[in-house]
């Protein structure tokens, strides 16, 4: 990974939260099957630059704190449990304002660091805008039937609606994944350009549930077909799935994303989620987003953590490395 030469460089912070505010929004492109089909994933291939990466792209010490503290401006702090209570989403905001320690900050000479957003249900989405307001910290909401995304589809197109209603400022929807099993892109594209409709202002990320997409090739076709149907972002995973976010998974969808701003211009934001709970799996993410896509994707307008359990973990490595010594986990509660 590309080391700052210093660490204010690295943790340029002073962004602003909503996505895609200092990029032209993606616009509705006419669907064209003839490029979207025509991609190859050579799986063994991919896998072989994935294994190589986290070996190859380690760093040390303040360049390491520097990039974790970075990493906490691109989480989307989430609870989507069965359990959820309004004071649990508040102490959730609470954490998502202050996401480390206030003196373990101003050791490292970075007060103010936030995270990028919280992501909620949409029954939540009220009690995190009022918990978050005035932070500058967007609330986004999953939608279309999540995890499944079976509900009727003017079910689902509602749902988005409330929730932008309720003040959502990012609707995460979830496709149907049997229409990328069944070859079915002309449905994927329609149901698509619908959710893009029905969420207005409001920027619409894609979750492709890539661990039910089958192959690798699946997931690089329904990416390009989303975001020629106009999505800010495209997802790997609900977090539900039995197998979530991976680097290989991550190493075609970002390519997709590449491929398409060489063909449009358009810059297409990135979010894996699902099972990325240790600091050094982000430090590993972010090296391959960068040797990928380049410095620019490393903000949060174009790139976004799903996770929860992540911030406890970065915080605790940033206390050893003010403090020389380990915390235990219980001391880095989330909500």
């Amino acid at each position: 990974m590309s080391q700052p030469t210093t660490q204010t460089s690295a943790l340029s912070v002073a962004h602003p939260h909503l996505p895609q505010t200092t990029e032209p929004r993606p616009s509705v492109q006419p669907l064209d099957l003839d490029w979207a089909l025509d991609v190859a994933v050579n799986t063994s291939a991919v896998e072989r630059r994935c294994a190589t990466l986290p070996g190859r792209r380690s760093v040390k010490k303040d360049y390491q704190a520097a990039w974790l503290l970075k990493a906490i401006t691109l989480i989307d702090l989430t609870t989507l449990a069965g359990d959820d209570t309004a004071g649990r989403v508040r102490r959730l905001c609470a954490k998502a304002r202050q996401p480390v320690r206030p003196d373990l900050l101003d050791r490292l000479g970075m007060p103010g660091v936030t995270v990028g957003a919280v992501c909620v249900y949409h029954d939540m989405v009220e009690t995190a805008v009022a918990a978050l307001a005035g932070s500058g910290i967007p609330v986004a909401a999953v939608s279309t039937g999540f995890p499944a995304g079976l509900s009727p589809l003017d079910t689902r197109i509602e749902e988005i609606r409330r929730s932008v209603a309720a003040g959502a400022a990012e609707i995460d929807i979830v496709i149907s994944r049997r229409h990328v099993l069944t070859g079915n892109w002309q449905a994927l594209y329609d149901e698509m350009v619908a959710f893009r409709e029905a969420c207005g202002d409001a920027h619409v990320k894609a979750i492709l549930a890539t661990g039910e997409l089958g192959t690798l090739r699946n997931v690089a076709r329904a990416s390009r077909i989303c975001m020629l149907a106009g999505a800010d972002f495209i997802k790997t995973s609900t977090g539900k799935e039995g197998v979530n976010a991976t680097l290989p998974v991550s190493l075609t969808m970002i390519r997709a994303i590449r491929d398409y701003h060489a063909r449009t211009g358009y810059r297409i934001g990135y979010k894996p989620a699902g099972g990325i709970s240790k600091a050094k799996d982000a430090l590993t993410y972010l090296a391959l987003l960068r040797e990928e896509l380049g410095r620019r994707w490393l903000e949060p307008d174009l790139f976004r953590f799903g996770a929860s359990s992540l911030l406890g973990d970065i915080e605790r490595q940033l206390e050893h490395h003010v403090t020389g010594a380990y915390s235990a986990g219980f001391r880095h509660a989330m909500a």
